[in-house]
């Protein structure tokens, strides 16, 4: 079958289109015929060569799939062939056919198109494992998305008004905040301009939630706009690695920071996480209260173009590629 491959670490250019070897669902597993893959930050780390897949993973790129159930182990319950669902995945989504574990596998629902549920799996689970099962989000509270017109950013806006929350974002241009505004955020905070640390306290007194991507000198930033008791939702360090914290300005607010990673959980733990999106989530995706927000979409072939649009930011939403 047809997958996107790795060449050798690198830019764009280094993705090309290749055979890997047909894949077949093994114990409690179910394989898909892939529609749709959606594109995530991790896929560039990935193919810079600083984000290795989790043992048992395949090479090639792609955490998250939309498809036709093709096969089912015996043991699975809940699926059959010919069923339209998504996934999560450890990898291997950039590609014709894909295995998952059962548990990572979720119906999708007849009012969403199949191609445009390959953008759901993974920024669900990311917002709502962060956001509200670890940071505990709850209604009446503010929360602060930072890169609010992201995939991530797009769904945790959405989530957060669905559950009542207020919502404020960051996003470096007017149209960007124009989009956030439409999914329900009410606090719009073009970064290249305003300081979000004054705009957050002066407008809410600070942020209960901030749900951050940037990490790097944001923590320190991130620690003063919080309100206190305030939770910081770590998931990705676009602005680096290393930071130094004030721990004063934390301990003043009496807040806290988790940093995690979704990839690298076990399957428990994954399975456990879309057993409650499917419980808490699914349900406003199917009355359309929650939607997937599509950017672009590629064909399969053209993996390359896809990156290089991620990479420039210049997209709102989620970036596909087509199979």
């Amino acid at each position: 079958m047809k997958a996107v491959l790795i060449r050798e670490p690198g830019d764009a250019s280094v993705l090309e289109l290749g055979e890997v070897p047909q894949p077949a669902p093994g114990e409690g597993e179910v394989l898909i015929d892939v529609a749709a893959a959606g594109v995530n930050r991790a896929d560039i780390a990935q193919r810079e060569g600083h984000y290795a897949p989790p043992p048992g993973a395949p090479a090639w790129l792609g955490l998250e799939v939309s498809g036709v159930v093709a096969e089912v182990d015996a043991g699975v319950d809940g699926f059959s062939p010919g069923d339209r669902v998504c996934a999560l995945l450890g990898g291997g989504g950039y590609a014709e056919r894909v295995v998952v574990p059962a548990g990572q596998v979720l119906p999708v629902p007849a009012s969403i198109d199949l191609v445009e549920a390959a953008g759901l799996a993974e920024v669900v689970a990311t917002v709502w494992s962060n956001v509200f099962l670890l940071a505990d989000l709850r209604a009446g509270e503010t929360l602060l998305v930072h890169g609010g017109s992201s995939g991530i950013g797009t769904m945790a806006v959405q989530l957060g008004r669905a559950f009542g929350a207020r919502v404020a974002v960051t996003a470096r241009s007017a149209v960007k905040l124009e989009a956030c505004r439409e999914l329900g955020a009410e606090i719009l905070i073009d970064y290249t301009k305003d300081d979000f640390v004054h705009r957050i306290t002066d407008e809410t007194g600070g942020a209960d939630v901030i749900l951050d991507v940037v990490g790097g000198d944001y923590l320190n930033r991130n620690a003063r706009a919080l309100n206190v008791n305030g939770r910081i939702a770590n998931i990705s360090s676009l602005a680096g690695r290393q930071a130094n914290l004030d721990l004063g300005a934390l301990m003043m607010k009496r807040g806290t920071i988790r940093s995690t990673s979704l990839r690298a959980r076990p399957a428990v733990e994954k399975a456990e996480i879309i057993a409650s999106v499917h419980e808490n989530v699914w349900p406003l995706i199917e009355n359309g209260t929650v939607r997937p927000v599509i950017g672009a979409r590629y064909p399969l072939a053209q993996a390359s173009e896809a990156h290089r649009l991620m990479e420039s930011s210049g997209h709102v939403g989620k970036i596909l590629l087509v199979v």
